[in-house]
């Protein structure tokens, strides 16, 4: 017979059963509802596994173009134009980029590596910077590669030598013997003497002290029988130069000035004390050459871009198509010709056949290049031409193809645009592939050149798409007018 007990204790119902209290109703939900307030500060606190390592912070990567004129290596006139900044999430613009006012990328010591369709050709270390036409470069010096280390140095320095010698036997050279002083001999170190001892030397004759030695005279400052020197007589000395005279305007050089407040001049520009510059670049000559600039904290193996072809006839046949189609976009392709009249039977005129060969319109200023911009990715072909002539009526083209899996190129991007309207659809000229985000993936760098501003811009190809991912902010020059 059990025995059961009910007490109400805010809506709790408890039950005695057995010897045991049974929680029925509202109890359950009530005792859920207390161990989760409780528990609710303990979780609060215990988040679960922390990381006790804080992560570092993002390795910038800068990009920029470096354009100059004279010979390569040695620029008559050079100017580094800031392009992107990647800060580990996103590009930003390196013109703008912790400008205060000086943007970080032509902070002075930023060093450069030069790159040549990503062969490293030199480096461009930054000492100055300024505005020209309303934007920020860089100005310095272009300095060659190092050289790496030879192999066999490296070998040489990671070997270590055993001088121990183990239980080899050491051959060493017999020195000569020596004449002592006192008319003996006297054999080098480890000889052995005539008597076959090792080390030992033959002993010399005990010194005869009734013997007479010779001595050098010594020098004495006061001689016996000579008179003090006299302080009154007169001496010869060495003449010793003349001194300027104080009341002639004189001034020497004061390299240790203790006082800040002091002015100095300095000749040369402001910051700079001893800089030895290459003038820098102004405008846009038609002999300025480009080449692609990256800064990075992190050194980074050396990643070509440039397209193996197994077959060297699939380049040439994809040259001419694409040369094809640029025509086509600039209207330089011939028209068909027209058909012959009909005659009043409704036959047409029998002419001979006159076979007519027409030679295609020459390209101006034709850039042809083919990338990997991945490893084991396919080929990716950039065109770039124009027709010549007048700046009004010139036509620009710009053209990114990949071949398909039946060689068949697709056209990706197609830009034409027109010496009149260049500030509403500038003109792209194809400055060379980078790896803008550290991702062994390369971009393609474009510039975008107006009539009176031009801009920079990288896109991405993948996936059969030609995707700008960056532009940077405008700047403004004069272009004077092929008229």
């Amino acid at each position: 017979m059990s025995i059961r007990k009910h007490y109400f204790r805010a809506g709790v119902q408890l039950s005695w059963r057995g010897g045991r209290v049974v929680l029925t109703g509202r109890m359950v939900l009530a005792v859920c509802a207390v161990l989760a307030a409780a528990a609710a500060p303990v979780l609060a606190q215990y988040p679960g596994q922390v990381d006790t390592h804080a992560k570092s912070a993002p390795v910038l990567r800068a990009v920029g173009v470096l354009e100059w004129t004279g010979e390569e290596g040695k620029p008559k006139f050079s100017r580094l134009v800031p392009v992107s900044v990647f800060d580990g999430q996103t590009l930003e613009d390196a013109g703008i980029y912790l400008a205060r006012p000086l943007p970080m990328a032509v902070d002075g010591g930023t060093e450069y590596v030069l790159e040549d369709n990503g062969r490293h050709i030199g480096l461009f270390d930054i000492e100055g910077a300024g505005q020209q036409q309303g934007a920020w470069v860089g100005f310095g010096k272009w300095k060659p590669m190092p050289k790496p280390k030879p192999a066999e140095e490296e070998q040489l320095a990671q070997t270590k030598i055993d001088d121990t010698g183990g239980d080899l036997p050491v051959l060493h050279r017999k020195h000569p013997e020596v004449t002592t002083k006192t008319g003996g001999t006297k054999s080098g170190a480890g000889t052995g003497s005539s008597t076959g001892t090792v080390g030992s030397a033959p002993s010399a004759p005990a010194p005869d002290p009734d013997r007479p030695t010779l001595h050098r005279p010594e020098q004495s400052s006061d001689t016996a029988g000579e008179p003090a020197p006299d302080p009154d007589r007169p001496t010869l000395t060495r003449p010793k130069k003349k001194t300027k005279k104080t009341e002639v305007g004189y001034v020497e050089d004061l390299p240790n000035i203790t006082d800040p407040d002091r002015p100095r001049l300095l000749r040369g520009k402001m910051g700079q004390e001893k800089s030895d510059l290459t003038p820098t670049l102004v405008g846009l000559p038609p002999e300025m050459h480009q080449t692609i600039a990256v800064s990075d904290a992190t050194n980074r193996p050396v990643h070509p871009w440039s397209y193996s072809w197994a077959n060297a006839d699939d380049e040439a046949r994809m040259k001419a198509e694409l040369e094809s189609m640029a025509r086509d976009a600039l209207g330089l392709t011939p028209p068909p010709p027209k058909p012959e009249p009909k005659t009043k039977k409704g036959r047409r005129r029998a002419k001979p056949e006159v076979l007519q060969l027409t030679m295609p319109a020459s390209l101006h200023d034709e850039q042809f290049r083919v990338f990997e911009l991945a490893y084991g990715s396919g080929a990716t072909l950039v065109l770039t031409a124009d027709t010549g002539g007048a700046l009004k009526g010139e036509k620009f083209v710009t053209l990114i193809a990949q071949p398909d899996l039946y060689g068949n190129l697709a056209v990706l991007l197609k830009k034409v645009s027109d010496g009149s309207h260049l500030d509403d659809s500038p003109r792209m000229r194809l400055v060379g592939a980078v790896d803008a985000m550290a991702d062994n993936r390369g971009e393609l760098l474009f510039e975008l050149r107006g009539s009176t501003g031009r801009q920079f811009a990288l896109y991405r190809v993948l996936h059969g798409q030609a995707e700008r991912l960056f532009v940077t902010g405008g700047e403004l020059y004069g272009v004077g007018s092929r008229e």
